[in-house]
């Protein structure tokens, strides 16, 4: 059993690069921060038209490219590493996985074109106050009359949420949890932008009120494609946290490497060298998580629950812990707000709580491997 890129997926990491370079440099990404939407529309037209991210794991059924989700841990790996804001992550992490699970062809053939498109943003809107990622948080209620349903409640910490043209929402009908198709203009749906630690991720609050939405999937049956995305979801988001923790790490030994004091470079002295090491076996560690999740998810194995929360815990705490030590090794610089590492830091930690914080996925693994 080979777990080793192939030649073709190292070619596809090396065109995300380079696109991103060109086209999502930290000058770039400081700017679109401090914007509403958070991301380039053109830019995201070219990752579809350019590179077909977006269709990545979408079926050749439905009008996408048809590969495994091996080459989306590649490319969020990347996107991680220059904390590329667009909504690459919710269209396809979240709401393509979602509807890949639900087991309705309809919905399938009629919603995943225009995503593999690049013609629809999509996300999924799960979480309510609480904050919790699981199917007990949803209190959101759903109701149906004359064959319509109509949805009132709201959703907090909707990635891309206000930028969204489809919304995956969680609610919860006489049945149990159910899934609902939500155009993002639909009536009675307001979407207010929420200040955020990580501006770099932008997150909104969702308010619906009598909102018409579109069943996917059989009423109460939105457990299992719930359940499904987060694990998909998670070994997603491990990838970008590698990109993430990686980059600290190279900032870290470049700037050791190169920061003289006491007539000789930082790196040479042995608190440094220390940090540097630990920094890097962690990391490493971290990749060989996320990298098996991403062959148990792309082979539908029976370990993806565990490795999943394995991957997302693991990665969670080995890219906070690279980005704080990524300040520390900078010094007073790192403080500052010229310098990157405060980006970082604030994406890990926020990386760190979505989908679940590292206790709560260790608890989840106990749990899937019974003890």
């Amino acid at each position: 059993m080979n777990f080793a890129f192939s030649e073709e997926q190292e070619e596809l990491r090396r065109s995300v690069r380079r696109f991103l370079s060109d086209r999502s440099p930290v000058a770039e990404v400081r700017r679109l921060m401090e914007t509403d939407e958070g991301f380039d529309r053109g830019v995201w037209g070219q990752m579809a038209n350019q590179l077909g991210l977006q269709s990545l794991i979408v079926p050749e059924a439905y009008g996408g490219a048809g590969f495994s989700f091996v080459e989306l841990v590649v490319v969020l790996e990347e996107t991680g590493a220059v904390l590329f804001g667009g909504p690459l992550f919710p269209t396809v992490a979240l709401a393509t996985t979602a509807l890949l699970a639900s087991g309705d062809e309809a919905a399938k053939k009629d919603l995943l074109p225009g995503i593999a498109s690049g013609d629809t943003i999509a996300t999924v809107a799960l979480t309510e106050d609480s904050g919790r990622w699981d199917l007990g948080g949803v209190t959101l209620a759903a109701t149906e009359s004359g064959g319509q349903w109509s949805l009132t409640g709201h959703k907090m910490f909707v990635l891309d949420g206000q930028n969204a043209d489809l919304v995956l929402v969680a609610a919860r009908t006489a049945a149990g949890v159910s899934v609902f198709a939500v155009d993002g203009g639909a009536a009675g749906l307001t979407r207010t932008p929420l200040a955020t630690m990580d501006q770099t991720r932008k997150q909104a609050r969702l308010d619906l009120s009598s909102t018409p939405g579109r069943l996917i999937g059989e009423d109460g049956g939105g457990g299992p494609m719930l359940s499904k995305m987060l694990d998909l979801a998670a070994v997603a988001l491990a990838a970008e946290q590698v990109g993430g923790a990686q980059r600290c790490l190279d900032m870290s030994v470049e700037y050791a490497k190169n920061r003289i004091q006491f007539g000789r470079p930082i790196g040479s002295f042995q608190a440094i060298k220390h940090k540097c090491a630990d920094m890097l076996l962690e990391v490493e560690s971290a990749k060989s998580a996320a990298y098996y999740a991403g062959w148990a998810a792309a082979e539908d194995s029976d370990e993806l629950p565990v490795v999943a929360s394995l991957a997302k815990s693991y990665c969670s705490e080995a890219y906070f812990h690279a980005a704080a030590e990524n300040i520390q090794i900078h010094g007073g610089i790192g403080f500052t707000w010229e310098h990157d590492a405060h980006l970082y830091f604030k994406r890990a930690k926020s990386s760190e709580l979505l989908l679940g914080d590292p206790v709560y996925h260790r608890e989840l693994l106990a749990q899937r491997i019974g003890i």
